[in-house]
């Protein structure tokens, strides 16, 4: 059998170093659509899981409801009225939308003073169910996060993320048990958690404090209600139905004109989502399209050579022919050679494909990594995501959390998130 007939590899190995420039130019077109192939996959597979992973730090099935200023009149109601959430809101949706899976009402009163001692900064505080932690995706790093009886009990518990624990604690300093003041309300730190996100947005959601949602209503004055909603579509539904059936209950118990989008809006993850994955299927495919279309141009080189080869080698062929050589044992000889020529030149872009994707996968940790964010960073004018800051976004208006503590004793709504204040530390004299 000729391949393990060692006279028959010494004529292949003769027949290919015989025309060094034939055999180079022919390796390289199988090398060159390999490595392109390889190189081209990888590019697209670290730029989808990149652009992936920034849905990462909150569920891809989510959306959210906010309230906002009525756009017009309605019900013998004028327009410019606020619309405001409340518990009972919260109980309507549990008992009325079988599409909503999980639900977690929010509170926010901004960025309030937070006070340890004699260190002192402003964080952003979110007033959160448990259920908050199926929606936002934390990494709980010490401790543990909200639970049911916490919220039931109204604890005055706080889950810190790692900047707080930065500013506010030594290093090395375990801050669990430990007892810090937000706004003027002392709290017990349980658990410190770290962003699941990328980039800015992870800088921002690691500046965050949880506390329950009960106890951040009695303990900053802000009675029963609901900054806005943060909520997962039930298996089988879209997040684009359970977020009109949500919102079309809000506009009718707060007396709002059904296609008033801007007093009741909503923000669906899930869209973007499907969005970004479409993109991808077609990046996907035109990179394979290109990478296959390389390859085979290789394919019919190394076929167009080995034609070429055969009618050189005609006397050749016909002198083995007429020594009793079988006609199969000449083809295979032609075939091994195309085959070994292909195989090694396959491996060879393979394995430097597949060193230029490692090389760059090395080198872009090391470049960091910009931005992070599904949606734009929110401030106090304009909501905005909860996948990038404290507001989901979309409406007009100032600020939910902002609006509903109006009214509070306590401060913390007027400057908007972003702002130098989010980062500097005093310390109190």
């Amino acid at each position: 059998m000729i391949l393990f007939d060692r006279d028959h590899w010494q004529e292949i190995l003769e027949a290919l170093a015989k025309n060094k420039l034939r055999t180079l130019l022919t390796a390289f077109g199988v090398f060159w659509g390999i490595f392109l192939l390889v190189v081209l996959l990888g590019a697209g597979n670290g730029i989808q899981n990149g652009v992936l992973r920034q849905f990462g730090g909150v569920a891809t099935n989510s959306f959210f409801v906010w309230g906002g200023s009525t756009s017009r009149p309605w019900a013998g109601l004028k327009a410019g009225r606020w619309v405001m959430f409340d518990n009972d809101d919260t109980a309507a949706i549990r008992r009325e939308v079988p599409e909503v899976g999980i639900l977690a009402p929010r509170a926010s009163r901004g960025m309030p003073n937070v006070v340890r001692g004699t260190k002192l900064n402003t964080f952003r505080v979110l007033g959160d169910e448990p259920a908050i932690f199926g929606i936002e995706s934390l990494r709980i790093v010490r401790g543990r996060f909200l639970n049911e009886l916490d919220l039931a009990e109204a604890r005055k518990v706080a889950v810190i993320g790692s900047r707080p624990r930065e500013v506010l604690f030594e290093p090395g300093e375990d801050p669990l048990g430990e007892a810090i003041e937000i706004g003027g309300v002392s709290f017990k730190v349980i658990g410190v958690f770290e962003s699941r996100q990328l980039g800015g947005s992870a800088e921002w959601q690691q500046q965050t404090i949880y506390v329950p949602l009960s106890t951040y209503q009695q303990a900053f004055n802000y009675r029963d209600r609901v900054g806005y909603y943060a909520a997962t579509a039930a298996p089988g539904v879209s997040a684009a139905a359970a977020q009109e059936k949500v919102a079309a209950l809000l506009r009718k118990r707060h007396r709002v004109a059904p296609d008033d989008r801007r007093a009741v809006g909503g923000y669906d993850i899930e869209e973007e989502f499907r969005k970004v994955q479409g993109l991808f299927t077609g990046i996907h495919a035109l990179m394979w399209l290109v990478g296959l279309g390389t390859l085979a141009a290789g394919a019919i080189g190394v076929s167009n050579i080995m034609l070429i080869v055969v009618r050189e080698r005609t006397p050749e062929i016909g002198i083995r022919r007429a020594v009793g050589a079988v006609p199969v044992w000449v083809m295979a000889q032609i075939v091994v050679e195309a085959v070994i020529l292909t195989a090694l030149a396959g491996l060879l872009g393979l394995a430097a494909g597949i060193g230029v994707v490692e090389l760059v996968a090395a080198l872009l940790p090391a470049a960091g990594t910009g931005g992070g964010c599904v949606t734009p960073k929110p401030d106090v004018s304009r909501p905005q995501s909860l996948a990038c800051g404290a507001w989901p976004g979309g409406s007009a208006g100032p600020a939910v959390g902002c609006e509903a503590s109006r009214n509070s004793r306590t401060s913390g709504c007027n400057s908007p998130p972003g702002t130098a204040s989010q980062t500097s530390s005093t310390s109190r004299a």
